[in-house]
């Protein structure tokens, strides 16, 4: 049996995926040919970390594809000094991306092994500056804003709760919408009220509790 070579696999990822797909931020593209994403993904599927699918975690979620991943990096635009919140940690790997570009990252986890799975793989590639918490971001409550957030599930609709995290400035990558014309948005914190940018079109796995309410038919 031969032994992956993870090394190519990662820059044949950012070559021939992340990089075509308009990703051009040099400091994203850095950071996904150096940090091993095998390291974020369970053994069984390991053999899979670069390709171009969603991988499932368990519990039916989904880590997003590289080239999601890409574009929510790029889209955010971390700055050295971001302080910065993941609402759903998942594999950990994007929880990692944001620990090389800010300065702080707190990162929620509804489901109890897979944070321990993160925390497992963070100190693993030495990510000292991310902490990930077990909490759902639908009810967790904090008197801390962030200059940036990024939600790796989708919703229906914006929470407020997401926005009133933002600090005044601050930013915030989401997908919105219905599947399967969902649209992944940058919201600002600005001055004169919230403002939306849309980014790309996509279709992810909604954040629990942030599904649409089913409609009943007759």
């Amino acid at each position: 049996m031969s032994t992956m070579d993870y090394d190519k696999a990662r820059e044949l990822m950012v070559e021939q995926q992340v990089r075509p797909w308009d990703v051009l931020d040099p400091r994203v593209l850095e950071v996904m040919a150096t940090l091993p994403r095998e390291a974020f993904i369970a053994p069984a599927h390991r053999n899979l970390a670069y390709s171009d699918l969603a991988l499932p975690l368990g519990h039916g979620e989904f880590a997003m594809k590289p080239v999601i991943e890409g574009r929510a990096l790029q889209g955010i635009a971390f700055e050295p000094g971001d302080d910065v919140l993941v609402i759903g940690t998942g594999s950990g790997y994007l929880t990692a991306c944001a620990g090389r570009l800010a300065r702080e990252v707190i990162s929620l986890e509804r489901h109890a092994d897979l944070a321990d799975a993160a925390r497992a793989a963070l100190a693993e590639q030495a990510v000292g500056n991310a902490q990930v918490i077990h909490a759902d971001a639908l009810t967790w409550t904090t008197d801390r804003r962030f200059s940036a957030i990024l939600v790796t599930g989708a919703v229906d609709t914006i929470p407020q709760r997401f926005v009133d995290w933002l600090q005044p400035g601050g930013r915030m990558f989401i997908v919105r919408g219905r599947s399967p014309a969902m649209e992944a948005v940058l919201v600002r914190n600005d001055v004169n009220g919230v403002r939306i940018q849309s980014l790309f079109e996509t279709d992810l796995p909604y954040l629990v509790g942030a599904a649409p309410a089913p409609t009943f038919q007759f």
